[in-house]
């Protein structure tokens, strides 16, 4: 491998096209666009996600303290999954996956006073159609704790705290999904930071209402938390009206109206949702089936899924953020030279730099899960049992890790070729498998014959998306990444060698009262990451200077 040109940045073509876009923050709001590269949009967006990440143990650790996985654990839990459902939904792709290709397109092709009252329409429709949704979920509060959780008893502890939650978390929805369309535009701009900034909001106020909360019982504790969720939709959308208007893009309050164009996003917006959260909905039908088993089930589930996100955000969901609009306008550019070797090229990259990633990872919550669920939430009301329960779901997450990041950045390329529906048949299908697969293997293996469910749907839909987009000529791993694949198995394997004897050489350390658990994982990790770089560079995977290049945002290709 050698560095040379970067495929992620814009040529001078792609900057002549956009001559219809005057000089306005509109098209360039954080410096000359043709000079922005992908990576250091990806570095961005995965720097700002981790610290959100980070919070996100943090509140995890202290809620497992607080909450342990008893009733008002369940009970949040279920209330806590309609807007972490939404906010992964739009916040984390859907509604972007159909708006940003639309609005890119119009920013391009017939300037930015026509894309932005697009925005403004598509925006108040939005706001019109969640409002409704809101006051009807709001009035049938009872009837959708039965629907979501039909193993709590309607007579139960844990019935009436969900209903008293949810009712509270409720209004996130609006708030969420608003904050969603918002980033959506700022992302069609080339400003990442500021919705990736969101979920950092989210996670400081839940803390704060734990911290209110931590001596007042689980379930005081838990209707705290509720609101703290409501309020931190409210934050989040003020924060995303304060940039927007920083960057001219805030949408004009205008009557609500079902335009041409807000039909066809309507037509995009239902599959896209369909099939960008084909692993959230299948969580969703876990947790309602978790609901039927032992007490404790659905928190297990909960905290399990909290550990694998922090890969998954960080890579997955950071990729095709910063992806979706640079792969939007590439393609435009192929429609009007008939070359999509650019867009492929992106693509293929950006797959590459996900394993990279990702297959560390996933092999470290599979070889180290225990110690990671031990040292994050074994205090308080989380005691050694649960920690068994949630490592053992935790190792079967990661085995579905690298399909669940292969899946994110797969239909992208889907999405900025504004096909929603391909997607949508794929996530039917995958569905379709996880159900079966789940009844069946819940069967044998309780939460854990869930969570496998979850793996194997993911690698079903992956390989279903990588037959479709190689049949259509979409996609293709090159000679580069059909090199680098193998070796980076390879290197992830060592490393998990490595860090499985660390284990076996620091259990003592794990055991042991005070600090040096902490420490103890720490070592591992740290040196499991060298272990792993040693690895990358001995087995030529990457270069010295390469390594040194991505180690400050800006790898390139040959």
């Amino acid at each position: 491998m050698t560095v040379s040109k970067d495929p992620f940045s814009e040529n001078s073509q792609n900057a002549a096209s956009q001559k219809s876009v005057p000089e306005t923050d509109l098209k360039n709001p954080a410096g000359p666009s043709k000079n922005a590269s992908f990576l250091r949009a990806l570095a961005a967006v995965s720097g700002l996600t981790m610290i959100s990440r980070v919070l996100g143990f943090l509140r995890d650790m202290m809620m497992a303290g607080v909450l342990g996985t008893g009733a008002a654990a369940d009970a949040f839990v279920v209330a806590l999954f309609f807007p972490n459902l939404f906010r992964r939904l739009f916040g984390e792709g859907a509604f972007s996956s159909a708006f940003v290709p639309m609005f890119a397109g119009m920013l391009v092709e017939e300037g930015p006073k026509r894309a932005m009252a697009f925005a403004s329409q598509a925006f108040m429709v939005l706001a019109s159609f969640l409002l409704l949704l809101v006051l009807l979920f709001e009035s049938l509060m009872p009837w959708v704790v039965q629907l979501v959780a039909p193993g709590f008893d309607p007579e139960g502890e844990r019935f009436a705290l969900a209903v008293m939650f949810m009712q509270v978390t409720t209004p996130y929805l609006l708030f969420i999904c608003l904050v969603a369309m918002l980033g959506g535009i700022l992302n069609s701009v080339n400003r990442f930071g500021a919705l990736a900034a969101t979920p950092i909001l989210f996670n400081i106020s839940l803390i704060l209402g734990l911290l209110v909360g931590r001596e007042m019982g689980s379930a005081t504790a838990g209707y705290i938390l509720s609101w703290a969720v409501c309020l931190s939709g409210l934050v989040q959308f003020l924060w995303m009206c304060l940039w927007c208007r920083k960057a001219k893009t805030l949408p004009k309050i205008v009557r609500p109206k079902v335009t041409l164009d807000i039909r066809t996003l309507g037509r995009r917006l239902g599959p896209a949702i369909f099939s960008h959260g084909v692993m959230q909905i299948s969580l969703l039908v876990g947790s309602i089936l978790a609901s039927t088993l032992p007490m404790g089930a659905v928190s297990v589930l909960y905290y399990a899924d909290r550990v694998n996100q922090l890969p998954l955000g960080v890579v997955g969901v950071a990729i095709a953020t910063a992806l979706l609009p640079k792969l939007s306008k590439s393609l435009k550019e192929a429609q009007k030279t008939g070359d999509n070797t650019q867009a492929r090229r992106y693509q293929s990259r950006a797959t590459e730099f996900a394993l990279l990633l990702t297959l560390p990872a996933a092999v470290a919550l599979a070889v180290i899960g225990a110690p990671i669920i031990s040292v994050l939430f074994e205090r308080g009301e989380f005691g050694p049992d649960d920690v068994v329960a949630t490592a053992a779901a935790l190792q079967v997450f990661a085995f579905g890790l690298p399909a669940f990041v292969a899946v994110k950045i797969l239909q992208t390329g889907f999405f900025a070729r504004e096909d929603t529906k391909t997607p949508f048949k794929a996530g039917v299908v995958t569905m379709v498998s996880y159900c079966l697969l789940a009844l069946t293997l819940m069967q044998i293996w309780g939460h854990v014959g869930l969570a496998l469910a979850t793996s194997l749907s993911g690698w079903v839909n992956a390989l279903l998306l990588v037959y479709l987009q190689h049949r259509r000529n979409f996609f293709y791993f090159d000679k580069r990444a059909q090199s680098v694949t193998p070796r980076l198995l390879l290197a992830s394997a060592l490393m998990g060698a490595a860090i499985f004897w660390g284990e076996l050489l620091l259990a003592d350390w794990f055991v042991a009262e005070g600090l040096s658990k902490y420490f103890a994982l720490a070592g591992l990790v740290l040196g499991g990451g060298c272990c792993y770089a040693v690895a990358l560079l001995g087995l030529r995977a990457i270069t010295p200077r390469e390594f040194k290049a991505l180690l400050k945002g800006r790898m390139k290709e040959q």
